[in-house]
């Protein structure tokens, strides 16, 4: 026994630790690799001289002819004239009081977005949505800078509402230190606030333009928003070796004339591409109005930058525009012929990419592929074929597999009009979604002609084991149309960004984003049932209170396994009989076990019925929690530091700056950055209550058998350690009802013994049975003609026929 307990252990052990290195010595280690974004996904969209050219006939586009030949050149910047220094401008507000539920931050540099932050507040004036996996304290998105005159960083945005503004930061301030900590680099800056918490006030030494006497502004220091998308570089730590900083929604163009971007082309090859360009602010944005915010940005391309691509003067235009109380951006696109003669032109718009990676190392996200689903995916939906999901894992190996043509379409030019109709399409995360969607009023978005979905990263430098994090999105390329002179070539659509609440979801027609997976509707139920049971303080209580009602209702089944485990105690003895009669002789021990359990009417699998019955509510309570985002941050306990988020582990310490990357590092380690301590309290529990409901082991198989189930408990532990903090407090309550209520069934059980001697020893038969020399009577010969087997012949034996 001992001999096989310990090969049992040894070879566990082995497989776990060969496991664990062979996943760590296999990932691919960081190499330098051009910088890739996404590109085009498959030839090049040469126009033909001969073919005609494909016009515009989709709702959304419009070939105008507004622009007059005098104001062709009126309003526009030269190339000389063009700024080389980007402006980061802000549309939106963080302020408490403000209506709006999102801060936009634009930069210049390209026209697109380079940060999102969701700021909608509770009735009680705190975040709805803020960051679960970091605890600082939150000062604003600076864009900050390295100086160049001073050791320090320079202040590029200040955005309305923020602790930064309130304390009187504004841009061009250069910051010295920051809590007593010198900041030096935009690194420092945020390593100065690594330990504070909301609500701390820290003194910001900065010197003002213009001056050279550093002031103290003294700031306090609020909740983090959920900066729903970001810079890979703003990642802290979460941020994924590979992933590329790059804004997100850059505009450029994809075909002028017969030229167009190339196979693994960013660009059209010959020219310097708008989204690596600084646009102008064509009307700034002017304070907070109760109808809202919009930005213009223009870019003129002028006629030597166009003749490198045989193209002629044109001109790009971009507005953003939000409204209080909504999660979508308006967006609108515009190409202006500039030139006195058509051209054939065709624009770019890149998806967002860098959504939030809250929770990428420990959470699990429900997909509907059988392959799985990253932190990150693309996601669509068009008139053909329905809501599709391409994994951000699969992406990814798609461009390590096919580095020149490393993406994967979703629609070409040659596909039918209901294929390229695109009701949304955008980049999904576990609780948070941003996406295309058409206007208001108008169905799907039809004048594209390709999409195609890619990573923005270097695919040789993202790590093996954080392959899961890699950063995806996707990219449009609208229809060629050819555009008169003076004339423009314009698409109105809108970004939405915010939860995955179907509140929220619906009126954006983007329901499908919510998915619970096969186990939908139990999952739902539940969801809806913890809804409703958190009434009586929070949804931690309502775990256990849930908990409570199942067992409460399980409680007559779980009376029944306590008799049954009863009853096994008092057939031990005569099963250890059997087996020292049976010593050497496996099948006919277990042959002669059956037929005790027979002749007693003993079932040994009835006990198991409560486990089974609560497995259901397990996947279903697992299934809530990694979707229903009502879950996501909600505290175990209100006022609790730790175990603020029953959707994730409860994070009790940080221990990631001393324990080994092999079991504490993100992606790498089983056990993750953070100890948690209710997964610890959940196996202590399991091994109590194995303890107390096992019987005493009568043999040597039976005592191996209990030691294997307590290795196996502690081997669980580990898997069980990155679980949601919700999913413990079932487990902890269902736990500590099952011990209590063991010990009170325990006193209220039968006495005497549930079997006859006689009937064990095989001289008499239990209660009820038909005894041997009992007349025969006619129901029983019914059963027994029912019951009696179906005869059997002997088959003849075939004769040969004698040879002719």
């Amino acid at each position: 026994m001992e001999r096989r307990l310990l090969t049992f252990i040894v070879s566990s052990t082995a497989f776990f630790l060969v496991y664990m290195t062979l996943r760590a010595k296999f990932a691919p280690q960081p190499a330098p690799a051009p910088a890739a974004a996404i590109v085009d996904e498959a030839e090049n969209l040469v126009v033909d001289p001969a073919a005609p050219v494909e016009k515009p006939d989709a709702t959304g586009i419009e070939t105008d002819d507004s622009v007059a030949d005098g104001q062709k050149f009126e309003n526009s910047e030269s190339e000389s004239e063009r700024s080389t220094q980007p402006e980061w401008i802000t549309l939106g507000s963080m302020a408490a009081q403000s209506n709006y539920y999102m801060l936009v931050t634009i930069n210049t540099r390209g026209g697109g977005i380079e940060r999102i932050e969701l700021t909608e507040r509770d009735e009680g004036g705190k975040l709805r949505y803020h960051r679960v996996d970091t605890r600082e304290g939150y000062l604003g998105y600076l864009a900050a800078e390295a100086a160049t005159s001073i050791d320090g960083v320079t202040v590029n945005v200040v955005g309305p509402g923020t602790p930064a503004e309130i304390a009187g930061l504004q841009v061009g301030d250069i910051i010295t230190s920051v809590g007593g900590r010198s900041v030096t680099n935009r690194q420092s800056l945020q390593n100065a606030l690594v330990d504070s918490v909301p609500g701390d006030s820290i003194d910001i030494e900065v010197v003002r333009q213009g001056g050279t006497s550093p002031m103290t502004l003294p700031a306090v220091l609020s909740e983090y928003p959920l900066d729903i998308v970001r810079l890979a570089k703003d990642g802290g730590a979460d941020q994924v070796e590979g992933n590329l900083s790059r804004s997100s929604c850059l505009m450029s163009l994809s075909q002028v004339n017969r030229k167009s971007i190339g196979l693994g082309e960013t660009r059209i090859a010959g020219y310097e591409s708008p989204s690596e360009l600084v646009w102008s602010v064509a009307d700034p944005v002017e304070g907070e109005s109760p109808a809202g915010q919009s930005l213009n940005l223009d870019l003129e391309l002028s006629a030597s930058e166009m003749q490198a691509i045989g193209g002629k003067p044109v001109r790009l235009r971009r507005s953003y525009a939000i409204s209080p109380k909504d999660y979508s951006i308006d967006m609108t696109l515009q190409v202006d012929n500039l030139a006195d003669d058509p051209q054939d032109l065709a624009y770019r718009i890149e998806g967002p990419n860098g959504l939030t990676l809250e929770g990428w190392w420990y959470s699990n996200k429900i997909s509907p592929n059988f392959s799985g689903a990253a932190a990150r995916d693309v996601i669509y939906k068009t008139a053909a074929e329905g809501h599709e999901l391409i994994s951000g894992y699969n992406l990814l190996k798609t461009a390590k597999k096919t580095p020149a043509n490393p993406y994967e379409a979703i629609f070409a030019p040659d596909r039918e009009d209901a294929a390229r109709s695109l009701n949304y399409i955008g980049v999904d995360a576990q609780y948070f979604a941003v996406a295309f969607i058409p206007p208001t009023n108008v169905e799907s978005l039809t004048t594209f002609r390709r999409a195609v979905a890619g990573v923005v990263a270097d695919p040789l430098s993202v790590p093996k084991h954080k392959e899961r994090a890699v950063n995806a999105s996707f990219v449009l390329d609208s229809v060629v149309a050819t555009v008169p002179a003076g004339g423009s070539l314009r698409q109105e659509m809108q970004l939405f960004a915010g939860p995955k609440d179907p509140a929220v979801l619906e009126p954006y027609g983007l329901g499908q984003f919510v998915y619970y997976g096969w186990f939908e509707r139990f999952a739902k139920l539940l969801g809806k049932l913890l809804h409703v049971l958190s009434g009586v303080g929070n949804y931690a209580l309502a775990i256990i209170l849930l908990t409570v009602i199942v067992r409460a209702a399980m409680f007559p089944l779980s009376r029944k396994a306590a008799v049954n485990a009863q009853k096994m105690q008092e057939l031990a003895p005569e099963l250890k009989k059997i087996t020292e009669q049976y010593k050497d002789d496996m099948e006919g021990r277990m042959k002669a076990q059956r037929e005790l359990q027979k002749r007693v009417g003993f079932n040994p699998m009835a006990g198991c019925l409560p486990m089974f019955l609560q497995l259901p509510i397990f996947i279903g309570l697992y299934r809530a929690l990694s979707v229903d985002i009502e879950l996501r941050q909600q505290p175990v306990f209100s006022g609790w530091d730790w175990a603020s988020n029953l959707a994730g582990p409860d994070m009790f310490a940080y221990w990631g700056d001393w324990m080994m990357d092999y079991f504490a590092g993100r992606g790498t380690g089983w056990l993750g950055p953070y100890f948690n301590i209710l997964p610890v309290i959940v196996v202590g529990l399991f091994l109590a209550q194995q303890k107390m409901f096992m019987p005493p082991a009568t043999d040597e198989q039976t005592a191996m058998t209990q030691k294997m189930m307590n290795i196996m408990t502690l081997m669980m532990g580990l898997f069980f350690f990155r679980v949601p903090a919700g999913l413990c407090i079932y487990f902890i309550t269902s736990s500590l009802w099952g011990i209590g209520e063991r010990i009170l069934v325990k006193k209220t059980l039968p006495t005497k013994s549930h079997f006859d001697a006689a009937v064990l020893e095989g001289s008499a038969v239990p209660k009820g049975s038909k005894p041997a020399d009992r007349k025969e009577t006619l129901a029983d010969k019914i059963k027994n003609a029912v019951n009696k087997p179906e005869p059997t012949f002997d088959r003849p034996n075939k004769r040969k026929r004698p040879k002719k």
